[in-house]
């Protein structure tokens, strides 16, 4: 417990402290996590309204690998991006690996399956009929498609959090195509990875805090929207 209180400790100390490297790692992870979540959005409901909408052979391989894509280890990601942007590799000409941009791409991997997954639960569930209803209205493909979002943009606000957290809490797959280079692509995860690996326990646990309270931050402003919309 001394341990544990001696992380609590040292995490406000860097709080109040404005260390200027920790604040750094914790813009990155912002930066990249948020960047992937972005990107994961745009990829997943894309995929997701087209699985929701569209019937063709194969739709229900399709939608069973966006599923397993759910739970796929980011370690496997990282190893499969790594080998893609390695220097040797089919894209190795970009320069990306041990970049930020090769931890956006891994994240994104990582998010697009739970925001398609969610994007397809959350379209599915509308009334059949409301899709028929905004064509006869005289509604375009993208406007029926705006508005089919705005029905369903609670369990989408959850597709973000859960996005969002996916990829901001993720290691692995940081660490094989991030290389965790100080001062370049070092984020929360990998930071407190560095630390415990050198017995630093206590920036370890303070780290740890840090990161948790920038999830809890996000979803705490996702959530508001989500009650002022459920009350409005």
């Amino acid at each position: 417990m001394g341990l544990i209180w001696d992380g609590v400790r040292e995490a406000f100390r860097i709080l109040g402290s404005g260390d200027r490297e920790v604040w750094e790692i914790t813009l990155r992870s912002l930066l990249v996590s948020g960047s992937a979540t972005g990107l994961a959005l745009v990829i997943g409901i894309g995929v997701g309204a087209a699985l929701a909408f569209r019937r063709f052979p194969g739709r229900n391989l399709a939608v069973t690998l966006v599923n397993t894509g759910m739970g796929l280890p980011p370690v496997v990601v990282g190893l499969v991006v790594a080998i893609m942007l390695w220097r040797s590799g089919p894209l190795g000409s970009l320069n990306l690996i041990y970049t930020p941009a090769a931890m956006v791409i891994a994240q994104t991997v990582i998010a697009a399956p739970l925001v398609t997954g969610f994007t397809v639960a959350a379209l599915g569930a509308l009334p059949p009929r409301l899709r028929p209803q905004l064509y006869a209205l005289g509604a375009s493909r993208l406007q029926m498609l705006w508005l089919v979002l705005q029905e369903a943009r609670l369990p989408l606000l959850a597709a973000i959090m859960a996005g969002f957290g996916a990829a901001v809490s993720e290691v692995g797959a940081s660490l094989m195509v991030g290389g965790n280079l100080g001062g370049e692509t070092r984020v929360l995860t990998t930071a407190v990875v560095l630390a415990a690996r050198r017995g630093e326990f206590a920036p370890a646990i303070a780290l740890s805090i840090i990161l948790l309270t920038l999830v809890f931050l996000v979803n705490l402003v996702l959530t508001g929207v989500q009650l002022r919309e459920r009350q409005s």
